[in-house]
C-alpha cells in the first residue's frame, strides 16, 4: 500500500544546515528548493543578491513549505559566508571547478554547523565567493552535460551530506 503524507514513519529531524543562494531568482526553482530543505530537516535559507519571488508560481513548486523553513534575504553572499564563518560554520560550495571533489569523497564536519553555497541557475558561484569557502565539491556527471538543475543538484548535496550527520 502507498503510503501518504499522514502515514509515513519517517523521523522528523532538523540538521544544522544552511543553504546559501547566491542569486537563485527562477521562482520554480525557489519553491522546490523550500520543499527539499524541509524534506531534508534543513535549518535555514538564506537567499543572496536579486529580490526572491514569492508569489503564485514559487509556491506552486513549494507546497507551503515556505511557511516551515526559515529563510531571510541579503544583500551579499560575501558577508554571508563572513557572518558564518565568525559562527564556527564549515562553508562547502557546491560547484564544478579545477579543484573541485567529488561529493561521495568528502567527510563533512559532523560536531559543526554546515553551509551549502549554490550559485546562479545560469552562472554559477562567484570566484570571490568560493574563495571563501572552506571546500568546493561537485557531483559526478556522466554524460555530455558538465552541469543540472541547481535544485537536483542541492537535492543530492543534501542526500550526501544528511547521510553522514544521521
Amino acid at each position: 500500500m502507498q503510503l501518504t503524507h499522514y502515514n509515513t514513519t519517517f523521523k522528523k529531524q532538523q540538521f544544522p544546515i544552511t543553504i546559501i543562494c547566491e542569486n537563485v531568482t527562477n521562482a520554480p526553482n525557489i519553491g522546490s528548493l523550500f520543499r527539499t530543505a524541509d524534506a531534508f530537516g534543513v535549518e535555514k535559507i538564506i537567499f543572496c543578491g536579486s529580490k526572491i519571488p514569492l508569489g503564485r508560481k514559487m509556491t506552486k513548486t513549494s507546497r507551503a513549505t515556505e511557511k516551515v523553513i526559515n529563510y531571510e534575504e541579503r544583500e551579499t553572499v560575501e558577508e554571508v559566508i563572513i557572518e558564518l564563518k565568525k559562527r564556527d560554520y564549515y562553508i562547502l560550495a557546491l560547484e564544478i571547478t579545477d579543484n573541485s571533489k567529488p561529493i561521495h569523497t568528502i567527510n563533512v564536519p559532523t560536531k559543526k554547523p554546515i553551509a551549502i553555497v549554490i550559485g546562479d541557475e545560469n552562472f554559477g558561484i562567484s570566484n570571490t565567493a568560493l574563495q571563501q569557502t572552506d571546500a568546493i565539491i561537485h557531483i559526478d556527471m556522466f554524460g555530455q552535460n558538465s552541469s543540472m538543475n541547481v535544485v537536483q543538484a542541492t537535492t543530492i548535496a543534501l542526500y550526501e551530506i544528511t547521510k553522514q550527520l544521521r
